[in-house]
């Protein structure tokens, strides 16, 4: 898929408040537009993902995934665990977005884990890195850590919780059926943000209080 037809439709994704838009560069595109040639390749042969349909996925996997970097930026986040990578939504488009944070992928499922190397090795992509295993078994921190379309959901948020720096944040793309995580995330202030092109799709950001 060409780069201006990528853009136009992550344009909803990278809309601004004030009716403005971010704009992506060419090499952040291009880098977008590789990327959805090896998932397209490989999804053929081995299922990465249900979605099929090359304007789908840029619209449900790389746009709700650069919605979530959107509203994570900010310069105190050095380092980011996405949990449960799979085909490598969101952490690969945060690293893409944000090329200054150091990403961990962490993926138990060899196809998977092994498309994500594939990936990293295609993009050039610098400071980013697959744990092949699971999340518990994992002894890395981060700043922000991520979780979408994951199974085992209350498991995965205690897991996520651990993984998490002193200060840190969680990003949580679920459904809105998922909100109600008060009892997992006591402690946290929490936040939840509508994505853009869905009826019940929301972005959770949980802070964790300090102190």
């Amino acid at each position: 898929m060409d780069t201006a037809r990528i853009a136009e439709l992550l344009e909803p994704f990278l809309r601004k408040s004030d009716g403005g838009r971010e704009e992506l560069s060419q090499a952040q595109l291009q880098e977008l537009s590789d990327y959805l040639d090896l998932l397209l390749r490989w999804n053929a042969k081995t299922n990465l993902t249900s979605v099929r349909e090359p304007e789908a996925m840029v619209t449900r996997h790389f746009g709700e995934s650069l919605f979530l970097a959107r509203n994570v930026s900010r310069e105190e986040t050095r380092s980011a665990i996405d949990l449960g990578s799979g085909a490598g939504f969101p952490g690969i488009p945060l690293k893409i977005y944000s090329p200054q944070v150091a990403v961990t992928l962490i993926e138990s499922q060899n196809k998977k884990a092994t498309f994500l190397n594939e990936v990293i090795r295609k993009l050039t992509l610098m400071n980013i890195n697959v744990l092949s295993g699971r999340g518990e078994e994992s002894n890395v921190t981060a700043d922000l850590v991520t979780l979408r379309a994951v199974e085992k959901f209350e498991e995965a948020i205690a897991i996520a919780t651990k993984l998490l720096n002193p200060g840190g944040r969680l990003a949580l793309l679920i459904g809105g059926g998922q909100i109600n995580t008060s009892k997992l995330l006591a402690g946290f202030a929490i936040k939840a943000i509508p994505v853009p092109e869905s009826r019940e799709r929301i972005l959770v950001l949980a802070d964790r209080n300090q102190g």
